[in-house]
């Protein structure tokens, strides 16, 4: 048996073991790609706006504006840099924060000097416009800063100690591309607008800042925020000045109020705290589908600001725009600024910008749950896991709960979701699953073979239902007995020894088996445990190991469906044997011991007491009245009225003083076709017990030829006439087992 000892142990095995497999899996990277599905899950079904996403608009190049351009205007692309100048004109006009252009100006324009000219007097006029560089490695033009451009100014303090509390080494890009001048002198700031996927290819990360020739480049969502200030609020001024080197590189220092503080696990800007995780990346909490910040076409804004000029009625009240952080990209299919994300596969690559500003201004940002935290939810899941499911011993019950633990992690991944954490689902997952395996395994090695070891020793005795009533409780089992009320079971074959000696050994295994196959069926489908077999010899009992509470009916049941049974092969017999094969049976319902009996390595579930002799005693006292089932006055009385029954006689049986009245138990039917014979039979056993030996003589003479007990009384009758006992108390005593 399992002890509680052992379950402690398996606890152990399943909880550690689980948990430990998950983490190595999770080390070598084996879950990530699953890990960024369940992901981008979460992200779909928990995105909702936050507290500065209305704050955030965009204005789209989309396949409607290109279009219009090109059908109305005739302009090809990419447009006259004047465009783009009217766009940055409304924005202004509007009062906007901010405008951010994920636009690369990086060379000249077409239409000649004065159209670059325009665009860098509206960057100029704006004053609050975050221009795009690009630093990567593939497509970057240059390799240093150039001389004719400002350096950033940007100070990031506390980057080294930053830097070295990442887990994997902090790439720096050795080319970039720069806007022309007339963009890179008049921008607010020059920001970084590239973007990199995860290794699956989508765009779930942001790099807040780069660094290129010992400067620091932030990613065009961030730069929009500190774009504002980036002036120093001397902008009118620095305008009006000779635009020099050392000027310009004045004009671009971002004041100390919005220089970054990086400390281990993130940075501060604002007292905004941005938390990074390993790779030095901003996780984004996406807010919704592609469209979730307010979006305007390019070609209504520029509509609205001609009409304005013309003193019309503008397409877009330029009201809308105030106070709010403008954001220009592309969205046309034909642009290729579509990128796939969390929320879905076509995402303008603006709005990823557009949604790590809003991050920011809401201040939350997703992180990484701390690696110790990890493996603590790991082992907390497993626990759970492991102690829920190892005093389980039923495999749709260990298969039921399993499933239910399962959706433990995942409900516990979404809340932290909620609370902007990402825990590594999959791997805790995993960790559950490699438990309720390891626990299964366990089951099966100790557990199971226990009850593949019950199953293997009692199917062949025990009814199916009960065994596995004995594998749900095994401790029934245990070595010792337990008294209980029983009903016991005893057969014999009529004259088998003298069968026995004409059968060659293996038609003698033949028959018996056959014999043995056929009675055994009908006991264990009538709930009886099969003691043992003694040759052709069956001791059976009823209400143990589990209770039955109609023991005695299934007891006298299964003996006359085995009488029954017999009567059906023995045609089948007769053709084997020579002769009529006939089995005695002997029913008694009495306390025994029982239990298992012997030693720890061998021993055998048996039944021991009075109550068990006499049941041996009425199967062999079948003989003195030419009967083959016999039952006790205690049977009787427990089997109730299902049965009819004989009585037979009140007897005392070898070894045992005190009588015990007997009967003959039989189906209805057979008792409604005999009903006279039985009338006559109690007469005479009437006169019989009352001393009148003659009378009674003379009634069971006259059924004799029909009934064999009745012959027997007979000849019993002519022994107490020719003998007249002293004193006669109406018993038998039995003088052979």
């Amino acid at each position: 048996m399992i002890r509680f000892n052992e379950k402690i142990i398996h606890f152990l095995i399943a909880w550690l073991g689980g948990a430990l497999i998950a983490l190595c899996l999770w080390e070598m990277g084996i879950l990530e790609t699953w890990e960024a599905k369940t992901w981008d899950w979460r992200s779909k079904i928990l995105a909702q706006k936050g507290p500065a996403t209305d704050d955030i608009c965009m204005i789209l190049v989309d396949q409607n504006s290109l279009d219009w351009g090109r059908e109305v205007n005739e302009w090809p692309w990419p447009w006259p840099r004047e465009v783009f100048s009217l766009v940055i004109d409304f924005c202004r006009r509007a009062d906007a924060k901010a405008l951010a252009m994920d636009v690369l100006f990086t060379e000249s324009s077409g239409f000649g000097t004065y159209d670059d000219a325009v665009l860098g007097e509206a960057f100029k006029s704006y004053g609050r416009v975050a221009g795009a560089l690009f630093i990567g490695e593939e497509t970057g033009s240059e390799i240093s800063w150039p001389s004719s451009i400002p350096k950033s100014g940007l100070s990031v303090t506390g980057f080294e100690r930053w830097k070295t509390s990442l887990s994997t080494e902090y790439s720096i890009f050795t080319k970039a591309s720069f806007p022309i001048p007339e963009v890179a002198m008049n921008a607010a700031a020059l920001c970084n607008v590239h973007l990199a996927p995860d290794p699956d290819g989508i765009y779930r990360r942001v790099r807040p800042f780069d660094i290129f020739d010992e400067n620091y480049i932030l990613s065009l969502g961030l730069g929009s925020y500190l774009s504002i200030n980036a002036r120093g609020g001397q902008q009118s001024t620095i305008r009006n000045e000779s635009p020099d080197m050392a000027l310009a590189e004045h004009l671009f220092q971002i004041p100390r109020e919005k220089r970054i503080e990086a400390q281990p696990g993130g940075f501060i800007i604002d007292d905004r705290w941005v938390p990074t995780d390993g790779s030095g990346n901003v996780i984004l909490r996406y807010r919704g589908a592609a469209g979730t910040h307010k979006a305007y076409s390019a070609a209504s804004v520029i509509q609205s600001e001609l009409r304005i000029r013309s003193g019309e009625k503008p397409v877009i009240d330029p009201s809308l725009f105030r106070d709010k952080y403008l954001f220009f990209g592309y969205s046309a299919p034909g642009l290729y600024d579509l990128r796939p994300s969390p929320i879905s596969g076509i995402y303008p690559g603006i709005e990823i910008h557009a949604t790590m500003l809003d991050n920011f201004l809401s201040n939350d940002f997703m992180r990484e749950i701390p690696y110790l935290w990890s493996v603590f939810t790991f082992l907390f899941f497993t626990a759970i896991c492991a102690a829920a499911l190892i005093f389980l011993n039923n495999l749709l019950l260990i298969m039921g709960g399993g499933a239910i633990l399962l959706s433990l992690p995942v409900l516990f991944s979404l809340f932290l979701y909620m609370k902007g954490f990402w825990l590594s689902v999959v791997a805790c997952e995993v960790a559950v699953l490699n438990t309720i395996f390891l626990i299964m395994a366990i089951k099966y090695a100790t557990e199971g073979r226990q009850k593949r070891f019950i199953k293997s020793a009692f199917q062949q005795y025990i009814s199916p239902v009960v065994i596995d009533r004995i594998i749900a409780n095994p401790d029934l089992l245990e070595l010792g007995g337990t008294l209980r009320t029983l009903s016991i079971f005893f057969s014999d074959l009529e004259s088998f020894t003298s069968i026995s000696e004409k059968l060659k050994p293996d038609d003698l295994a033949k028959f018996l088996n056959e014999y043995l196959t056929a009675m055994t069926d009908i006991i264990i489908e009538e709930g009886g445990t099969v003691d043992k077999y003694e040759g052709d010899a069956i001791i059976a009992f009823w209400n143990a190991p589990l209770d039955e509470p109609d023991h005695a009916l299934k007891c006298v049941r299964a003996a006359l469906r085995c009488q029954r049974e017999l009567a059906r092969m023995r045609p089948g017999f007769r053709e084997k044997l020579g002769r009529d094969l006939k089995m005695r049976i002997g029913i008694n319902t009495g306390d025994a011991v029982v239990g298992n009996f012997g030693s720890k390595i061998k021993f055998d579930y048996t039944i021991l007491g009075d109550a068990v002799n006499l049941a041996a005693r009425l199967e062999g006292n079948n003989k003195e009245f030419g009967t083959y089932t016999m039952v006790s006055h205690a049977t009787r009385i427990a089997a109730g009225n299902a049965f009819m029954f004989r009585k037979l006689a009140c007897i005392t049986v070898v070894g045992r003083g005190e009588p015990v009245d007997v009967y003959e138990p039989m189906f209805q039917k057979e008792y409604s076709r005999r009903r006279d014979l039985f009338r006559d039979f109690d007469q005479g056993c009437n006169l019989f017990y009352k001393g009148n030996f003659e009378d009674a003589e003379k009634i069971f003479i006259a059924l004799k030829n029909s009934d064999p007990v009745s012959e027997k009384y007979a000849l019993r009758c002519r022994e107490l006439i020719d003998n007249p006992p002293p004193k006669w108390d109406g018993v038998w005593v039995m003088t052979r087992k």
